[in-house]
């Protein structure tokens, strides 16, 4: 099961998500990527692979002989990349054995991925690595996880000994801004579980997420001509300053949590002197703990709001997806399923609960039950985004070997 051929092929093609668009998906250039998954599927026979208009891949892979009646398996991963940072014209570097000195990439700023900083390139010491240049992210998040789930497809294809069930995959779009899965047809997708293929080290297994919303903060302020503003000028971006500064400073920040801490985070600001619009989100693994959240933003624009009495500040808050475990911890087969394949191929399982949210929370919810399998991509978002070669290979035996056990007695 080669898949380094087939990542350097995936991240060469920008598919880069755009949250300020309300097209579905939100680029076209995602398209590209679908279009050449759809092509190289067919290439291996899968005949019913589409493209459909909402920019979703749907496949499938027919069960073997006497397995038909097993249940339904999805594998999914997303095609697009982190709007965080440029995803054009992206130049893989492929370092093979890698020694364990730090990488400074060529292209960048004086980017340096240091063996200290990372804990995944020690244990990558030996083995093939892929960075970016250093100018762009590399898009291992998450085409290490498509590499995978097309290697482990062309392996069960040209191996028709190995029994599985009817297995189906998904790629989608719009994942990292959150609407990966809002048109996904689940009639038409038809499995009864699903594994997104879209995490970091070998071996780790998460079927646990963050519950989150998104907050948006809008300032109406009161605009005057600045030299006759005295008494009447009420300025937006100092309203939008104040708040921010009113933030906590330690603790319920993401540069001060960690393991199952939550926090709220401003993530994006517009400011002119007459308006302004603050985006947070709000991230937790209890849910109702997203309500305190929520509270803290509206206590904070009761204190800044008195000192603006003519103005306007208003809070919205939006669901964006749910802790997944409250949905798989009912399935427990899903997830030792997985558990069994990944012991199956010579690694420890690592369980772990997710600071972020998968294509698989919301799937949960919509019927689906679906934890993350790791996919060799690390530092995500960022010109610092590495891949593993022999992980993104291991992803692809799990795929394999959960597709088997499904159908072991």
């Amino acid at each position: 099961m080669q898949v380094l051929d087939r990542f350097l092929r995936y991240v060469a093609i920008d598919t880069q998500s755009d949250p300020s668009s309300d097209t579905q998906p939100s680029t076209a250039k995602q398209l590209d990527l679908a279009r050449v998954l759809v092509e190289e599927l067919r290439d291996l026979g899968v005949m019913d692979a589409e493209l459909d208009p909402h920019g979703y891949v749907y496949a499938t892979i027919p069960a073997t002989p006497g397995h038909e009646a097993a249940p339904v398996i999805c594998f999914c991963s997303h095609m697009d990349t982190s709007p965080d940072a440029s995803g054009t014209n992206v130049k893989p570097l492929v370092h093979e054995a890698y020694d364990g000195s730090d990488i400074e990439l060529p292209l960048g700023n004086r980017v340096i991925l240091r063996a200290n900083d990372f804990e995944g390139l020690r244990e990558n010491l030996g083995q093939t690595i892929v960075t970016s240049s250093g100018d762009t992210l590399l898009g291992a998040d998450n085409k290490s996880g498509i590499a995978a789930i097309m290697a482990a497809v062309e392996y069960l294809l040209q191996h028709p000994a190995i029994p599985h069930g009817k297995l189906r995959i998904l790629f989608t779009p719009d994942e990292e801004i959150g609407r990966g899965v809002d048109a996904v047809d689940m009639e038409k997708l038809g499995a009864d579980f699903g594994y997104t293929i879209d995490g970091e080290a070998r071996g780790s297994l998460e079927d646990e997420t963050f519950s989150a919303d998104a907050a948006t903060i809008t300032i109406e302020g009161v605009s005057a001509h600045p030299g006759f503003g005295k008494g009447k000028l009420e300025n937006a971006v100092k309203i939008a300053g104040d708040i921010i500064a009113a933030l906590p400073r330690g603790g319920l920040s993401p540069e001060s949590t960690e393991g199952r801490e939550g926090f709220l985070h401003p993530v994006s600001m517009t400011a002119k002197a007459e308006h302004a619009r603050i985006d947070f989100i709000l991230r937790d693994f209890e849910t109702d703990q997203l309500a305190d959240h929520a509270a803290l933003l509206r206590s904070i624009i009761g204190e800044v709001a008195p000192q603006y009495p003519s103005s306007r500040i208003t809070l919205q808050t939006k669901e964006q997806y749910r802790n997944m475990k409250e949905v798989i911890r009912h399935h427990p087969r899903v997830t030792e399923l997985a558990e069994a394949a990944i012991a199956s191929v010579g690694l420890p399982v690592r369980k772990a609960a997710i600071q972020g949210g998968t294509d698989g929370a919301r799937l949960s919810f919509m019927g689906l039950p679906c934890p993350n399998i790791f996919a060799g991509e690390h530092a995500f978002h960022s010109p610092y985004e590495w891949a593993s070669v022999s992980e993104m290979q291991k992803a692809a035996e799990v795929i394999v070997a959960i597709s088997r056990k499904n159908v072991e007695a």
